[in-house]
């Protein structure tokens, strides 16, 4: 099985989240992690699961401005590109290409919204196979840090992804 996981991180906490997954399934995956600045348009015939991984921000995707927050309040540098712009340039996939989204959110208070819901509906629409439901992993506030706990249940879902994948018909490389 290979795995391809995207991430779009601006205080390191949903980086955190997907290194968690890609330990979990590089068990029994080859597992590419990547920072969304450097993500292909074409997710190759040979990877089996894509997960994407992105923070929330105003209750869904990124967008420029919310990035320039994001720099504003103490984050890195403000990348060019985010989940949301990614995505309007992904190909679409063969139906034979399992996909999951998680994100990060502030967990308290709780605030409607999720951007892994958002990127979900997008992978299906370009043809994903969705094995999962989104996914949200709490932080404490903006900055962080992840709220205790939430790293062992990283590597739950994780594990459950790759049993789901494993368990779909499909051609595996």
């Amino acid at each position: 099985m290979r795995t391809l996981i995207v991430f779009e991180s601006m205080f390191g906490n949903t980086r955190t989240i997907a290194e968690a997954v890609a330990e979990t399934l590089a068990m029994d995956s080859q597992v590419d992690l990547v920072d969304v600045a450097a993500a292909p348009s074409v997710v190759g015939a040979g990877v089996d699961l894509v997960v994407v991984g992105v923070p929330t921000h105003a209750f869904g995707l990124s967008r420029p401005d919310t990035r320039r927050s994001a720099v504003e309040q103490g984050a890195g540098a403000e990348p060019a590109l985010g989940v949301r712009e990614w995505l309007t340039t992904l190909a679409a996939a063969s139906a034979a290409t399992g996909a999951a989204t998680f994100d990060t959110r502030i967990a308290r208070p709780r605030l409607p919204g999720s951007a892994a819901r958002a990127a979900h509906r997008r992978l299906a629409r370009r043809g994903f196979q969705m094995v999962a439901g989104p996914m949200s992993f709490w932080v404490t506030g903006t900055a962080g840090p992840i709220r205790p706990g939430e790293l062992e249940r990283a590597h739950r879902w994780a594990y459950q992804l790759g049993a789901a994948v494993r368990a779909t018909p499909r051609s595996l490389s």
